[in-house]
């Protein structure tokens, strides 16, 4: 991609208008010092002394912190949190954010806020190690009353926006926002504008999703494909293949990532790219860099990139974000460009 080019893509980011519809947690950090380290008088148990406290919106957040960093016009998040603390800590966070309209993000006291509390050691002079999670989440169906309301609003919302991305983050089927309701109201979507660029990841995998643009990593091609997980890693030839085959059955985009490898993007029509990834350029920390190709792959489409430019942006933006260590980061145009004129 030539420097032109890039400039009139990421030129386009500001008048962008993109939804998120998915699974918006807090990441909240707990920034411990071990020197402060004591044991308890009552359970002779570790103490580990929180000396900082700070919070930002994960998940299906992760990504709208992107579309931020990138500079978009406009952005709605979809979806939900709890009468709780952690939600009332979530929307000041998400409201905050530049761009961002809140008008179809609901507070209810039928769910918990979906919580990531990661508890991190900072120690001078080395990386942040993180210690075990803990996690406060949904287990239960969402109720219909809020899926009715979700499926509303990606319906309402269709014919205002560049792009929409589906984040399905939760364990359990039906228990998030990306439930069969509001899948059915994507399809009905896809049917109304079939060129509007949908781009859906789902931990769970993207069996049974309507005919949008699919991203995942190569285990999760494998198993929707039925492939063998371990060996679909590092042959780049045999996941072109794959993509390319369930593209050309999809009917749409397939992208797939490949961590050290690259990523890769099939069409329909056959056509594919790969792009390698970039050399790693010191200690990296991987957590985010998924949602940031996510948010780039979908930025770069609404702008009118090709596959193969879109994958390019995002190769970026994922270099950029695996190198901000005991954080969940961004990358911003100036940073993406900065990148590619070294690349």
């Amino acid at each position: 991609m030539t420097p032109e080019r890039f400039s009139a893509l990421t030129g386009r980011y500001s008048g962008l208008r993109v939804a998120v519809a998915g699974d918006f947690c807090l990441d909240r950090y707990l920034e411990i010092d071990p020197a402060r380290a004591e044991t308890s008088l009552e359970t002779s148990l570790p103490v580990h002394n929180v000396i900082r406290v700070r919070g930002q919106p994960g998940a299906a957040g992760t990504i709208l912190n992107n579309l931020v960093a990138l500079g978009l016009g406009t952005l709605y998040p979809i979806g939900f949190c709890g009468d709780d603390g952690e939600g009332f800590e979530l929307r000041r966070a998400l409201a905050g954010m530049a761009g961002v309209r809140m008008d179809f993000f609901m507070t209810t006291g039928a769910r918990r806020t979906f919580t990531y509390c990661k508890p991190i050691v900072f120690k001078p002079g080395r990386p942040p190690v993180e210690l075990n999670r803990l996690d406060s989440k949904n287990w239960t169906p969402t109720p219909r009353d809020v899926e009715a309301r979700l499926a509303e609003s990606v319906e309402n919302l269709a014919s205002q926006i560049d792009a929409l991305i589906l984040l399905d983050q939760v364990d359990v089927a039906d228990t998030g926002v990306v439930t069969r309701g509001v899948l059915a109201s994507v399809s009905r979507v896809v049917v109304g504008r079939p060129r509007l660029p949908i781009l859906a990841d789902s931990r769970r995998g993207l069996r049974g999703f309507p005919p949008v643009i699919l991203k995942m990593n190569a285990r999760e091609l494998a198993a929707l494909t039925g492939g063998t997980a371990d060996a679909a890693v590092a042959n780049v030839a045999a996941v072109r293949r794959t993509a390319m085959a369930l593209a050309q059955v999809h009917r749409r985009e397939v992208f797939v990532t490949l961590a050290e490898h690259g990523m890769i993007g099939a069409c329909p029509d056959g056509a594919s790219e790969h792009v390698p990834a970039l050399p790693v350029r010191g200690d990296i920390d991987i957590v985010g860099a998924g949602d940031a190709v996510t948010a780039n792959l979908a930025s770069a489409l609404a702008a009118g990139a090709s596959v193969r430019e879109a994958l390019e942006l995002a190769s970026l933006a994922a270099s950029i974000v695996i190198h901000q260590l005991g954080t969940t980061g961004t990358a911003s145009v100036a940073q993406l460009r900065a990148l590619h004129a070294q690349a």
